[in-house]
């Protein structure tokens, strides 16, 4: 007898081969955004430049010059740091079943720039790799005061608590962050991190920023299924012998590394993380072994556009990059608060 597939086998080969092309367009939307935003920016430079610059770098010509200081890292970076706050709210979003979490949103991202702040003012010309550590304590401490006074109040965390917790420690963090910027004057020199840019990302920076990212990110993949299940439900995952304590705090140490490293090299830029696990979840399902390098490669999209129009919006003259994320992000925050509101 023939073997005839059945209508269900066949349409789960649909969606496998549909969820393959759009991971094989997203890789190819990343490559060719960084071709596009390497080549493109006050001075305009030809695509053979551009590849003479990366595989064959001449630094006594000025249009290579340009391309392998100034635009590969920052490009390199806009990359890298969209896909880590990408990927950091990713995992907000599935192990505290909160639509609208973000590193930003919750106060992560104040807590690392507040220490940001700190070395500045007392540690001037502090090595950058260990301004990226102390921007990680910061964004641990800031994550463990959230979390104990979202869980302070009869019932626990909830979504909507945890939400306005994380305003409020945000609200505080960032009004202590500047008041030591006044006192210090430190207002000229940190006002690229308050505005967020990834202009001053160098190649020593990519040396420490890539590798511990990527780490990360391949860590925060390999955790997919254990989110996907404490998605569900606590009760469903403990049901299903998964240990639920343990797969939400490393979850959520994976989201503070990552966003206190990438605060450290490009400042506070929300909202990154809240729009593109939404778009992804829409994309590939509710898989988050899918969602997450789904999220990532969108993030490093979603950032180097937002680069790339900083730059060229407005010449000579740089807009910040968190306004140009923010133009997006906030009308989907409202969207999203909105739809789901009655569930918080």
């Amino acid at each position: 007898m023939l073997h005839i597939p059945s209508q269900k086998c066949m349409k789960d080969r649909s969606n496998a081969f549909l969820i393959l092309l759009l991971f094989i367009f997203a890789i190819f939307g990343v490559l060719g955004c960084m071709i596009l935003a390497i080549s493109l920016g006050a001075k305009e430079i030809t695509f053979n430049t551009v590849l003479s610059a990366i595989f064959n770098y001449n630094p006594l010509l000025t249009e290579q010059q340009i391309i392998h200081e100034l635009r590969l890292p920052r490009v390199i970076g806009a990359a890298i740091v969209g896909a880590a706050f990408a990927v950091a709210g990713c995992l907000m979003q599935g192990v505290t079943r909160n639509p609208l979490a973000d590193a930003g949103i919750l106060g992560i991202n104040a807590g690392a720039m507040f220490t940001v702040t700190l070395c500045f003012a007392f540690f001037p010309g502090i090595p950058y790799s260990l301004l990226m550590i102390f921007s990680f304590i910061g964004a641990v401490l800031s994550t463990l005061l959230i979390f104990i006074i979202g869980s302070s109040s009869p019932g626990g965390i909830t979504p909507i608590r945890l939400t306005i917790s994380g305003a409020v420690i945000a609200a505080l963090l960032h009004s202590l962050s500047a008041g030591v910027a006044i006192y210090f004057d430190l207002s000229q020199d940190l006002a690229f991190w308050y505005a967020g840019g990834v202009a001053g990302i160098k190649w020593d920076h990519l040396k420490v920023l890539v590798p511990v990212i990527l780490i990360t990110i391949i860590w925060a993949i390999a955790m997919g299924r254990s989110v996907s299940l404490i998605s569900l439900g606590d009760d469903i995952a403990r049901n299903l012998g998964m240990n639920v304590i343990l797969i939400k705090v490393l979850s959520i140490i994976i989201a503070v590394i990552l966003a206190g490293v990438s605060v450290s090299a490009v400042g506070s830029i929300g909202f990154i993380g809240l729009v593109i696990p939404h778009i992804s979840r829409k994309l590939v399902g509710v898989e988050y072994k899918l969602i997450i390098p789904m999220s990532a490669l969108l993030g490093s999209i979603l950032l180097m556009i937002a680069d790339l129009g900083a730059r060229t919006i407005n010449p000579p003259r740089e807009l910040a990059i968190g306004i140009l994320v923010a133009l997006v992000g906030v009308p989907f925050f409202l969207y999203i608060a909105r739809k789901t509101g009655r569930d918080l």
